[in-house]
């Protein structure tokens, strides 16, 4: 039913004010004029006047008007059954997420306060990273988004795509070791976002670096691939994320501590064109992807077209019939003579 009120309108609805004229109308159909009547010398002429009238006769041509109003008032209106479709044009950014799924992104050092701030929730990096990147997809509805993944090597996660539905279902399902996860190889996977997005004719070309480590892997040092992605219009947003001296256990001191190299990622993102950010609270983290959000704005156009199926001509064509049948009950069915 909503579907129909939401289909079915009327183009020129002040028509419609003129159905205010059918209440008086049917009121007064029962309104008794004046009695008149004519004197007779005789009750023998009253013989040849005529047969005596019926009392049905009109009965019907009052309602019949009222319907030849009706339907001839919504024909002005002229209702209308229609279909519309909306077109959308994105703004023409792309951006690739690099996240770090090394074994360092399992350290319990971020928190999360629940709704009373009662108690406080460890989390891991890696979830952390993963709830805020997730809302910051959905915060892009009208750009293309992928992503790759990377530890001693990069992976592929997802495409560029507009199905962030998809791509946020793929984040959710990355975990620490999918891949090789002893080593972290950032050059590699600022190669690897760059080369995804070459190919594409877009107006802008973003890659978001989320890391809480040094490069110890691949065969691409990260200032190389930065200098790689530089003159292709690729601009590299690098987030170290993690507190300095983070530990897989507070407890095991032999653990090497597991720091991020933050002159390496600032000058990444000084070639490229970037920006540098770090993020060792959750708070924090959400304040860099907001920050990274408002730099990197989207246009979007809509495009509303609107198929209207116009109706009057069968309400114009009911009130000519009932015109043909009210003309022609009274007709057949005169009313008396005086």
């Amino acid at each position: 039913m909503t579907n129909f009120f939401e289909r079915f309108t009327f183009h020129d609805p002040w028509w419609l004010l003129g159905l205010l004229l059918l209440a008086p109308l049917l009121f007064l159909r029962n309104v008794h004029g004046s009695e008149s009547g004519i004197d007779f010398p005789s009750l023998s002429i009253l013989s040849s006047v005529g047969t005596r009238p019926r009392e049905r006769a009109g009965r019907f041509t009052t309602l019949l008007f009222s319907l030849v109003l009706l339907t001839g008032i919504l024909g002005l209106a002229r209702p209308q059954w229609t279909d519309t479709y909306t077109a959308r044009a994105a703004s023409g950014i792309d951006i690739l997420v690099a996240l770090d799924v090394s074994d360092s992104m399992r350290i319990l050092d971020f928190y999360e306060d629940d709704q009373a701030q009662a108690f406080r929730r460890e989390k891991q990096r890696l979830t952390a990273a993963k709830e805020v990147i997730a809302t910051f997809i959905e915060e892009r509805p009208n750009d293309r988004i992928g992503m790759v993944a990377f530890a001693a090597q990069p992976y592929s996660v997802c495409p560029l795509t507009l199905d962030h539905g998809w791509l946020i279902d793929r984040l959710k399902s990355l975990k620490i070791g999918d891949l090789d996860a002893n080593g972290t190889a950032i050059g590699s996977a600022i190669a690897a976002a760059t080369t995804r997005l070459t190919d594409r004719n877009a107006k802008s070309k973003i890659v978001v670096l989320v890391t809480d480590g040094a490069s110890n892997s691949g065969m691409l040092a990260p200032l190389q691939a930065a200098q790689f992605a530089a003159p292709l219009g690729v601009r590299v947003y690098t987030v170290a994320i993690g507190s300095a001296g983070g530990r897989f256990s507070r407890t095991d001191y032999a653990q090497p501590r597991q720091e991020y190299d933050a002159p390496t990622l600032r000058e990444i993102a000084r070639i490229t064109g970037g920006e540098f950010y770090e993020a060792a609270t959750t708070e924090l983290l959400r304040e860099t992807f907001s920050n990274i959000n408002d730099l990197e704005r989207s246009e979007s156009k809509r495009r509303t077209i609107v198929n209207a199926r116009e109706l009057y001509g069968w309400c114009v064509g009911a009130a000519f019939v009932l015109a043909f049948l009210a003309l022609s009950s009274f007709a057949l069915n005169p009313p008396p003579l005086p």
